[in-house]
């Protein structure tokens, strides 16, 4: 725990989420809240083919939820609904310890910091919680 837990890196993915606008007519929305902190994203999706084809959030977090967000768009269009819950639940084991990999997904490790703050891991979840369940609701 070394690094600090907001550094540049971190402010530089918060301010620049991809596809930070709701989608007119998307084919399912999910908003995931985290109730430690009442950070807030919504995420919704349209699929084509078994893949994300697009994508529009809004996120109300911190800056840890929204540089997570931010890594989250910038990768899962083009993905299938399994492959971004694959994605959500290895974040989970990462952040609660049950696994040391980071290379599952690009750029996770500026987030490495922050594991030894479980107040703060809800909220680092939530992009990847919801854009996972707007797909599978969207590929259902």
């Amino acid at each position: 725990m070394n690094a600090p837990l907001y550094n540049k890196d971190i402010l530089r993915l918060a301010a620049s989420i991809p596809h930070h606008q709701r989608l007119a007519d998307p084919q399912a929305s999910v908003e995931k809240r985290s109730p430690t902190c009442g950070s807030r994203v919504t995420a919704d999706v349209r699929m084509a083919d078994g893949r994300l084809a697009e994508l529009g959030l809004d996120v109300k977090a911190c800056a840890l939820g929204q540089a997570s967000a931010s890594l989250m768009a910038a990768q899962a269009i083009g993905l299938t609904a399994a492959e971004l819950a694959d994605a959500r639940d290895r974040l989970t084991a990462y952040l609660t310890g049950e696994s040391e990999a980071l290379d599952f997904w690009p750029g996770l490790a500026v987030l490495a910091p922050a594991r030894g703050y479980p107040a703060r891991h809800a909220s680092i979840r939530l992009g990847f919680e919801a854009i996972a369940e707007a797909a599978r609701m969207a590929d259902a």
